[in-house]
């Protein structure tokens, strides 16, 4: 009798009766569960976005340094200015080369992690590998203009290597070299590669997880040889995890701007560019212009990526 009258309590709880109604409504409270994320990135998140975009199309005065909400397109069309129009070219060309020499560099590693490696020593390669996205980011940096430096590590193991006149000749280079790594565009393209290495060797290794071993050992009975093989089954298989990480490449570095500013020649980035324009002139408009560069440049490289079955890979 007595767990009778329990039960019943229970069922009567306000708690109880509200969860049972959201039970029978599994819209109603999928709704709900929803509705707190897609505001935060619908009004929030997207809102700011178009709100920085807008001011894109206002007027800044440079004799009173003030912003004026009158529309105009001049901000745009100053984007193909020459001076303009080369810091997107600088910037689309390192991150274009960054995702090439990334997918270079991490497909031996992660075809190594995929196919031998298990348990302890899988775990070890993962540690390894996100070892250096623990860091601070600016940390980082710092460190490799120190190891890039004149008298730094690198050039130290160069010189005991007897490559000096290798260094000199790469440094001297028009756009690669400099009077130091740290100061060359060598130097801030070994810094990116870094950084970034790690978001691309992450989604090689998950598509090669997925190759069957069948697979490899059913094309090496028919004579198919290891050249074969890697070319025909294991890249195709492997191209959906290569484009999947070089979006993280590729939209990284299109908008850094911290690596440009401390390593490499003099020049500007895109992220360089919207940091000075809104940082130290207050040229917001200009800045807001400059931002809507990596957004279609990323758009377009998501289309392009798209076809490759990248987003079956994340």
């Amino acid at each position: 009798m007595e767990m009778g009258m329990d039960y019943t309590e229970v069922r009567n709880r306000p708690a109880r009766r509200f969860s049972t109604f959201l039970y029978r409504r599994p819209t109603l409270y999928l709704l709900l569960l929803l509705t707190p994320p897609l505001l935060w990135f619908g009004v929030i998140y997207l809102g700011s976005l178009f709100t920085l975009l807008w001011q894109g199309a206002y007027t800044f005065d440079d004799f009173t340094m003030t912003v004026t909400p009158e529309f105009t397109l001049d901000n745009l069309k100053a984007l193909f200015n020459p001076s303009n129009y080369d810091i997107i070219v600088r910037t689309l060309t390192m991150a274009i080369l960054v995702s090439l020499a990334c997918g270079l560099l991490a497909f031996p590693i992660a075809y190594y992690m995929a196919r031998y490696t298990s348990g302890r020593s899988k775990a070890f390669f993962y540690i390894a590998i996100m070892m250096p996205m623990w860091a601070s980011y600016i940390v980082k940096v710092y460190a490799w203009t120190l190891l890039l430096a004149k008298d730094g590590v690198a050039q130290w193991f160069l010189h005991y290597m007897g490559l000096e006149p290798v260094l000199a000749w790469v440094l001297g280079i028009p756009d690669i070299g400099g009077s130091t790594l740290s100061t060359s565009g060598l130097g801030r393209f070994m810094v990116f590669v870094y950084i970034w290495l790690p978001f691309m060797i992450l989604p090689i290794q998950a598509a090669l997880e997925r190759l069957p071993p069948t697979l490899l050992q059913a094309s090496a009975d028919l004579g198919a040889r290891p050249v074969q093989t890697f070319r025909h089954i294991v890249l195709p298989l492997a191209i959906p995890g290569i484009a999947a990480g070089s979006i993280f490449t590729f939209s990284l570095t299109l908008g850094d701007f911290i690596v440009p500013q401390l390593v490499g020649p003099p020049g500007y980035f895109i992220g360089s560019m919207v940091y000075a324009q809104q940082g130290a002139i207050g040229n917001m408009p200009m800045a807001a212009a400059f931002t809507l560069v990596p957004i279609v440049l990323i758009a377009i490289y998501l289309t392009i990526v798209k076809r490759l079955g990248a987003f079956d890979a994340l």
